[in-house]
């Protein structure tokens, strides 16, 4: 288990109905396998007065995004849909930021990029730390190469330190192998990858 304090958050990372269930859209093969492990860390953060914070894809119906506009991804997570809400099962005790609203690609829940001129812009995670002297966060949730990594990403370089426990995680493996090359990069930049 994860050792938090009040100095710590923990970021849930999109762990909804489209991702971690079967019946989703855009479901990560034992998606739904990682929700005990993520919920013993949103208890063992509550329980040492970490932050909890979550983050939600929360697409228009219409996106340069999805594959039908022109991108990669089936349609997912559109905002007020059932493929948009979390999981039954995660015990959701926090505030969440939502990604993507305006039809950007939204994988880190720090920033998002606009898919055709490329624009990135912030959402609100930083400051929601920053208001807590946040020093170190934890990343859990889905999908540890996509939405995972790119959060890790942004929080290495928002100058935190950053865990990833990999029972609370897994992998889309567009490409085969692509969740091993997202824990090699991730150690690679800096961060704890247990």
């Amino acid at each position: 288990m994860t050792a938090y304090d009040p100095r710590t958050a923990l970021i849930v990372v999109d762990v909804q109905n489209d991702f971690a269930d079967p019946e989703g859209s855009l479901y990560v093969a034992g998606g739904e396998t990682i929700l005990g492990a993520v919920n013993r860390e949103i208890a063992a953060a509550r329980d040492a007065g970490a932050f909890v914070v979550y983050t939600q894809d929360w697409h228009p119906e219409s996106t340069p995004h999805f594959a039908k506009d022109g991108g990669i991804w089936p349609v997912h997570c559109v905002g007020d849909s059932w493929g948009a809400e979390f999981h039954r099962e995660l015990d959701v005790d926090g505030p969440s930021v939502k990604k993507g609203t305006g039809g950007e690609d939204g994988y880190s829940g720090f920033s998002t990029r606009d898919p055709e001129t490329g624009e990135q812009s912030k959402t609100g995670l930083a400051a929601l730390l920053r208001e807590r002297d946040i020093e170190r966060v934890v990343v859990v949730g889905l999908a540890l190469d996509y939405c995972v990594k790119a959060t890790v990403l942004d929080a290495l370089g928002e100058g935190l330190s950053t865990e990833v426990p990999t029972s609370a995680t897994r992998a889309v493996d567009l490409e085969p192998g692509d969740g091993e090359r997202a824990i090699e990069e991730l150690r690679a930049a800096g961060a704890l990858v247990a």
